[in-house]
């Protein structure tokens, strides 16, 4: 099983055989939490056969997926390296047969294998460029959903003439009645039997204008009012979104960090073993 496993694959058959014997086989059911976040963790997990889902709440509580690890791929390393409480839920999504690796094992594994560390750090920085993707993607909520759904109908109608209103079909309908209110009211269309009914200074036509603006200033505040509720709901999501993003942030530096100076002790620790043997030699 071992042999098919590419973190396991550059090993010799003796040094896989050696850590067959060591290692342990875990079977978990579909269904199955394999470990939350918040537990603690001295072991990562190989996956031989099923899928784990690899996933994240954050202050809001979405659900967010980081990876689905299956053959042949590894999680929990985290935790393992800086000794640390659990970072993600592991749950299993079908039946998962999983190899664990506990600190024992991995320090023979980097033992017999230094260049296997550089196969940690490649699948870390593949989960950093995954979480920093779902970081972009987090601004949850749009402020148009969010206030569109709770619209009533004279809102509707406000936004709908408040648009109109501003618009250039407006103004060009409004001079065409201007210019043909005044044509049949002055000059030679006074005379006839559909003119002359609003005559200079155009009183009827005043009150008309006039009422039409007390009307449109309504429902253009209305308007405005629901587009300063708009605003505020945009405040506080691009509060929620950057607050979410300094605090993963500052997470996956401390992590890294952890990580980076375990990984450095480590080779260091192998260097001087080999460096050692070799003078041995």
């Amino acid at each position: 099983m071992l042999a098919g496993v590419p973190l396991f694959e550059p090993l010799d058959a003796v040094a896989r055989e050696d850590l067959a014997k060591r290692v342990d086989v875990e079977k978990h059911e579909a269904g199955k939490v394999i470990f939350s976040r918040g537990d603690p963790g001295e072991s990562m997990y190989v996956v031989l056969s099923g899928e784990v889902e690899i996933s994240v709440k954050n202050d809001t509580g979405e659900m967010m997926v980081l990876e689905r690890a299956t053959a042949g791929d590894f999680f929990g390393e985290i935790s393992l390296l800086d000794l640390g409480p659990r970072t993600a839920t592991a749950k299993a999504l079908s039946d998962v047969e999983a190899v664990v690796v506990d600190r024992g094992d991995l320090d023979e594994l980097l033992k017999a294998r230094p260049d296997s560390a550089q196969m940690f750090l490649t699948a870390m920085g593949k989960r950093l460029r995954e979480t920093a993707r779902l970081l972009r993607g987090t601004a949850s909520r749009n402020v148009n959903e969010e206030e569109e759904d709770r619209r009533t109908s004279v809102m509707k109608v406000a936004d709908w003439i408040s648009e109109f209103s501003g618009s250039l079909p407006f103004l060009f309908i409004h001079i065409g009645i201007f210019f043909v209110w005044i044509v049949l009211n002055v000059g030679p269309l006074a005379k006839t039997s559909f003119g002359a009914f609003d005559p200079f200074p155009f009183g009827l036509l005043t009150m008309v204008v006039s009422l039409e603006a007390i009307i449109l200033s309504v429902f253009v505040l209305l308007s405005q009012n629901r587009q300063v509720a708009r605003e505020r709901v945009r405040n506080d999501i691009e509060y929620q979104v950057n607050l979410r993003a300094e605090l993963e942030i500052a997470h996956l530096h401390e992590a890294l960090d952890h990580m980076n100076a375990e990984l450095l002790a480590r080779l260091s620790s192998i260097e001087r073993v080999m460096g050692g043997t070799t003078s041995k030699r």
